[in-house]
């Protein structure tokens, strides 16, 4: 697979797991009853961005290695997706 290639798959693979991974642990301001003034009450008390960044990282690097595995060794082939999902006889 090219350099290039294998980007685009990490970055789409980090975006999906980060939109995954950042309601984990959030607490609005409503549930914490710290309401600070002009703000939303539904917004994040402390979001921990930093942490869910490197997991999003970590979780990341996991899949697209597994997914990376699985292209080289050939075990799953585009054509046999296509056969599992009934569009090909």
């Amino acid at each position: 697979m090219p350099v290039t290639t294998g980007l685009a798959i990490y970055f789409i693979i980090w975006w999906l797991v980060l939109f995954a991974v950042l309601p984990f642990g959030v607490r609005s301001q409503h549930e914490d009853g710290n309401f600070v003034e002009g703000t939303d009450p539904g917004a994040p008390v402390m979001p921990a961005l930093g942490r869910k960044l490197i997991w999003t990282t970590l979780v990341s690097a996991i899949l697209f290695a597994i997914l990376d595995l699985l292209y080289v060794y050939r075990v799953a082939s585009l054509e046999d997706l296509v056969t599992l999902w009934g569009l090909l006889k």
